[in-house]
This record gives C-alpha cells, sequence and structure tokens, in this order.
C-alpha cells in the first residue's frame, strides 16, 4: 500500500501534532501510519482525508501485490 500521508501534511503545513488533535489521534499514532506500520480504520483514514482536504484514495493507495487472491 503507498500511503502519502507524511506528503500531504507537510503540504498543509501541519505536524504530527497538529494532525493528531485535528483527528482526534494521539502523535504516536500519526507517525506509526505515516511509516506504514499500522494502517488505519475506515474512520481515521476519512477523518485524515477531511483534515488533509483530499479523498481518502489519495491518502492510501493500493497496489496490485496487496491483493490477495
Amino acid at each position: 500500500m503507498i500511503n502519502n500521508v507524511k506528503q500531504m501534511r507537510e503540504q498543509c503545513g501541519y505536524t504530527q501534532e497538529q494532525l493528531a488533535n485535528l483527528v482526534g489521534a494521539s502523535r504516536q499514532s500519526i507517525i506509526s501510519i505515516e511509516k506504514g506500520h499500522y494502517i488505519p480504520t475506515t474512520i481515521m483514514a476519512l477523518k485524515l482525508a477531511f483534515s488533509l482536504g483530499v479523498g481518502v484514495e489519495e491518502l492510501f493507495i493500493l497496489e496490485k501485490k496487496d491483493w490477495k487472491g
């Protein structure tokens, strides 16, 4: 999965702490999401997208290799 959270956050000029506050998460959660160590819930992905002014599909892109079956 391609994860564009860090790039979009930086484009918006937010720190990890600011984004965390906007979406009701911890800074550690944002760090884990940005590093690809944690895949957020659907609700968190929607909150991130809304806060960054983009669609979820711009933040998280499923690659063919990620398909099972």
